[in-house]
């Protein structure tokens, strides 16, 4: 906390930053003093300063120029602070920036900024107070504020408590203009929940937990949620192209490639400030803009290679929603506190020739360490004679804790671990005539003392896919021995599967080589949220669209090679979905969406849900279908002693779940019998009132009753004719001579 004013020393004020009056340079300052921007733009008012005599008013003023000059450039002889008529100061005082630029940001950083134990700031732009507060805006006469009657409001997780009681998930479907939420059924008709028509614009996205489904609109960004699907919130970035949330659905991040245009009348929450900015940071529960920031340069490509695309996400979360920060390629990463979006500790990270960096997923207990923490990694390239780094770092102290220095690197890829207990810098490297390629995975122990580093350097080819399996120490990677780069014919591929060895303590063991599967097609890796279960697929290739259902703890028969290993793998399931484009797990880790989207062909459009198995449960085709999404969780609210109770006791609720499931089916089969004979009701209904309409008819047409007796009476009038005339013909046959003959053979 800042010391409080009264208890400031006069030394305190006496440093060398503000000195100005021991040398006399009143002439120099009128000769070469730049000019400061006229208008009410560059003038701030702050509110909240304690009450001084005159005497008092120099040593505040010099107290308050360390606040004010930390954001700008402003001076003694340019703070007024008006006094009253008992000869102390009115609590406020104006202040002039250099720029209005400055001003902007002393209202954006300084803005309820502790001055002391007793005093907070608030500052406000001149022209904001000229704006709402000139004559005639404000009613001179008190009105007591009226205050809105209590009203519930929905609850925004009401989903979690089923109603069928099945614990089921739902996911949204984008399907020509249409969206719609469903819960899923598994392999009956999904239950629609909501759907609307041009419910957004472009794309639809849930929050990191689920509370909100985003909708994208050329106006800017709307949240929904609530039983009702009412508008939550909404964010007006015009020509809105990406959003991204923070983890804890906080803050959120806008950006489109059209910088922002404030028009003259004004915009309904952007300012001036913002003109010519591409990102805005907002704060969700309020609907505020935090900060906005514009584009930044990319770096010039070297020869022979494509240049660098935007990176997304260019804001990054800190685990705990307490930082983000932002790469300025090959020079610094800026670090930023929420909400007050001020620089940490008032600089950028310098890090020459930095290429990416990573925030560690979850908050990190290092052995050993007791302070709080958020760490970061980072890697640069090899300049000159100096080999590549790759550094971990701790914030907001920017302690590097561990760094590692690499040689001959051509790439690197930084992977974290879901609970940042690994960290894996995946490193391409090339030989000396720097033709050939092969990876090592350069795993870091985060919460080993010391954090060491093991390498993996048994991999010949080059790895084109690391993933971890989430929760745990176990990892699956995809390499080729072919050229890595865009070709008409994916190449052949190898899909590999890692695991630590057993140990007697609690320690991790070291990673071996598990299992390699070769002359694969699969590029991609997807892991269930808990763990265990795993997919390797092959996406965006239309000669292969393979489906391979792994599980690495089956527990049939372990082979010998792997009794001192933590895992056994087996191959469950093989599936084929054509032109399948993306695959997700739901968030229970018991069903799994493949999708064929026309955002990236035309061909056999629609969805397939199967369950962990890899046996298929549904397969939709749908015309013009976009996309598919389940809705995430949040963390579950059960302490680790309550999970660990359930799992112990999991074979007995298995039986009321398989009791229930039994239930479920019978209650289908009688649901389809009385589905069939309220059917055929309708038809006996409609039968009758048809053959009512047909007698009304026939007796206005002067028709018999009923067409089938009289048709019967005339038939059997023409028989009795015809017997009457009947001719009867008779055949007689006579044997005139008969023989017998023997023959003898």
């Amino acid at each position: 906390m800042a010391p409080t004013f009264e208890h400031l020393r006069e030394a305190d004020l006496d440093d060398e930053d503000y000195n100005e009056d021991e040398i006399d340079v009143s002439d120099l300052r009128e000769r070469f003093e730049v000019q400061l921007e006229h208008g009410y733009d560059t003038f701030v008012v702050i509110d909240g300063l304690p009450k001084v005599t005159e005497d008092q008013k120099p040593k505040l003023v010099k107290f308050l120029l360390r606040k004010l000059n930390t954001v700008g450039s402003t001076r003694e002889d340019l703070i007024y602070m008006p006094m009253g008529e008992d000869g102390k100061s009115l609590s406020f005082a104006f202040v002039e920036y250099s720029s209005a630029a400055e001003a902007a940001a002393a209202t954006r950083q300084l803005d309820m900024v502790p001055l002391d134990k007793k005093h907070t700031l608030r500052v406000n732009k001149m022209t904001d107070i000229e704006r709402y507060g000139r004559e005639g805006r404000i009613d001179e006469t008190y009105q007591p504020p009226k205050i809105d009657e209590f009203t519930q409001k929905e609850h925004l997780k009401w989903w979690l408590k089923d109603p069928s009681g099945r614990g089921r998930d739902q996911f949204v479907l984008f399907r020509g203009d249409n969206v719609g939420v469903f819960w899923n059924n598994e392999k009956d008709q999904p239950e629609g929940v909501v759907e609307r028509p041009h419910w957004t614009e472009t794309f639809v996205q849930w929050s990191p937990k689920g509370t909100y489904l985003t909708s994208v609109h050329a106006q800017g960004v709307q949240l929904w949620g609530g039983q009702s699907w009412s508008r939550q919130a909404r964010f007006a970035h015009p020509y809105v192209n990406m959003v991204a949330f923070s983890p804890s659905e906080k803050y959120m991040v806008t950006w489109s490639n059209r910088p922002i245009s404030i028009p003259e009348e004004g915009h309904p929450a952007l300012s001036i400030d913002d003109d010519g900015k591409n990102y805005v940071i907002w704060e969700i529960t309020t609907g505020t803009p935090l900060r906005s920031f514009a584009n930044l340069d990319l770096p010039k490509p070297e020869e022979g290679r494509p240049p660098p695309k935007l990176q997304w996400p260019a804001f990054k979360w800190s685990a705990d929603d307490k930082y983000v920060a932002r790469l300025n390629p090959g020079q610094s990463i800026s670090v930023y506190e929420l909400p007050r979006m001020n620089l940490l500790e008032k600089t950028t990270i310098k890090i020459d020739g930095v290429v990416d960096f990573d925030w560690a997923p979850a908050t990190v207990q290092r052995d050993g360490v007791k302070e709080y923490e958020q760490l970061i990694c980072f890697w640069t390239p090899e300049i000159g004679s100096n080999p590549a780094k790759v550094g971990l770092m701790s914030i907001p102290s920017k302690e590097i804790v561990r760094s590692l220095n690499l040689f001959s690197v051509s790439d690197a890829k930084l992977h974290w671990q879901s609970e940042a207990a690994y960290l894996c810098v995946k490193v391409d490297r090339h030989s000396k005539s720097k033709k050939s390629q092969a990876t090592t995975l350069e795993i870091f122990r985060v919460k080993e003392k010391g954090v060491p580093v093991e390498v993996v350097d048994t991999i010949k080819d080059t790895v084109i896919n690391f993933a971890w399996e989430p929760r745990g120490a176990r990892f699956a990677i995809i390499s080729t021995t072919e050229p890595v780069g865009p070709t008409a014919v994916a190449p052949k591929t190898a899909v590999s599967f890692f695991c630590p060895e057993k140990t007697k303590g609690t320690t991790t063991g070291n990673f071996k080589h598990l299992r390699t599967l070769d002359k694969k097609n699969s590029n991609a890796i997807y892991w269930a949220p808990r763990g265990r279960f795993v997919v390797i697929a092959t996406v965006h290739n239309q000669q292969s669209s393979d489906l391979d259902f792994f599980d690495l703890d089956f527990e049939g028969e372990k082979p010998e090679s792997d009794k001192d290993l933590t895992a056994n793998l087996q191959l469950m399931n093989t599936a084929d979905h054509y032109g399948v484009t993306d695959v997700e797990w739901d968030p229970s880790g018991r069903f799994v969406a493949t999708w064929a989207s026309v955002w990236k062909h035309t061909m056999e459009n629609g969805y397939h849900i199967y369950d962990f198995r890899g046996e298929a449960l549904r397969e939709e085709p749908v015309d013009k279908f976009k996309q598919f999404s389940w809705r995430p969780r949040p963390a579950t609210l059960l302490t680790k002693e309550e999970q660990k109770q359930i799992r112990k006791n999991l074979r007995e609720y298995s039986r009321v779940f398989d009791q229930e499931d039994a239930d479920r089916g019978a209650s289908a089969d009688l649901a389809v019998v009385e589905a069939r004979r309220h059917l055929l009701n309708e038809w006996y209904e409609w039968r009758e009132s048809m053959e009512a309409e047909l007698a009304e008819e026939r007796e206005r047409a002067g028709l018999p009753k009923d067409p089938h007796t009289h048709l019967l009476e005339a038939k059997t009038k023409t028989l009795q004719v015809a017997d009457q005339e009947q001719v009867v013909e008779e055949i007689v046959e006579d044997v005139l001579e008969e023989t017998e003959e023997v023959v003898v053979g």
